[in-house]
This record gives structure tokens, sequence and C-alpha cells, in this order.
């Protein structure tokens, strides 16, 4: 039985850290001057959520609770480089934590509202900003491959883009405007 418990508590924790990883490692990156001290301290947070996740009140939001533990580790490991002339002070740190925190929801909603965008674009679209947006695609190669001009490919994925951006406007300001419980 207790072996069951354990892989039910790892499996939901998977679940959770997976859904959160994201959000997390940028706001821990938020807070760092470069991405080996942020990879350092996401490796640490993560070691202490997975540790510390029988502590976890499944009434809160896991990503919140990540939140907190992250700010703790943060702080812990510029104290340990605090002879660093390039470590922020506490308070900044924790002012940016309190910025960080806030916009994550902001940033979730708008990923969401990307997504749904997106599924909603005729499929020729779809694939056009797909491939666009591959790591390092040349527009001028791609308008090659698909038999247009640079121009008329930029041109073409701006009013994409004004589509995707009007599109995502309204799907938050109608997310905003429902009751905490149905958003």
């Amino acid at each position: 039985m207790d072996s069951q418990k354990e892989n039910a508590s790892y499996e939901q924790f998977v679940t959770f850290f997976t859904r959160s990883e994201p959000a997390l490692r940028a706001f821990i990156r938020s807070l760092l001057p470069s991405w080996d001290d942020a990879n350092e301290v996401m490796q640490n947070t993560s070691l202490v959520l997975w540790r510390k996740f029988d502590t976890f009140d499944q009434n809160t939001e896991f990503l919140k609770w990540a939140f907190v533990v992250a700010r703790f580790e943060v702080l812990k490991y510029r104290r340990s480089i605090a002879r660093d002339r390039h470590v922020f002070d506490e308070d900044l740190i924790n002012r940016l934590a309190t910025e960080a925190a806030e916009e994550s929801d902001h940033l979730q909603a708008e990923r969401r509202a990307l997504q749904a965008c997106l599924s909603k674009l005729p499929a020729t679209q779809q694939d056009l900003i797909k491939a666009a947006y591959q790591p390092g695609i040349k527009i001028k190669e791609l308008a090659e491959k698909i038999g247009k001009t640079a121009t008329a490919l930029y041109k073409s994925l701006n009013r994409t883009r004004q589509q995707l951006l009007v599109c995502i406007e309204r799907s938050i300001a109608q997310e905003k405007s429902l009751p905490p419980s149905q958003s």
C-alpha cells in the first residue's frame, strides 16, 4: 500500500512540476543575472520541491508554492555568492520575485490565448507561422521555399500576427470578465 501511495505521490508531483516548469524557470531567471545561475537554482529548487512535496497543501496552487520555494532558493544562492559585486540586494530580489509572480499569471493567460488563437487559424497560416518561427530559419530562405518573395512573406506574416494579436487580446479580455470560478 505504501508503495502505491508513493507512486501516486510521485506521479502527482511530476504532473504538477512538468506543467509548472517553464514558468518556474522563467521566474528564477528573472531574479538572477545569468542562465548558469538560473540553471543551478532551478536544479536546487526542483530538489527542494520534491523533498518537501509531502508538505504541499493540495488546496493551494502548485506554481505559487513553487515560487515561494524558488524565492528562498534564489536568496540562499545569492548569499552563497555574496562576495560577487554583481549580486542584487535582498530587497530587490524580493521586489522582483513579487513582480515576476504577478506577471506569471498574465503570461500564462497569454500562452493559453495564443494556443487557442493559433488553433483557429487556417492550416496554411498555422504551417506558415510554425515554419517562420523555427530556430535558425531565415525568412528569405523560407520565402524561396514556398515560392514567395521575402517582402510578400513578411507582409503575410504581419497580417497573421495582427490577427493573432487581436484574437489574444479579445480572449484575455473575455477571460478577465468571467467570474473567477469560470476562468
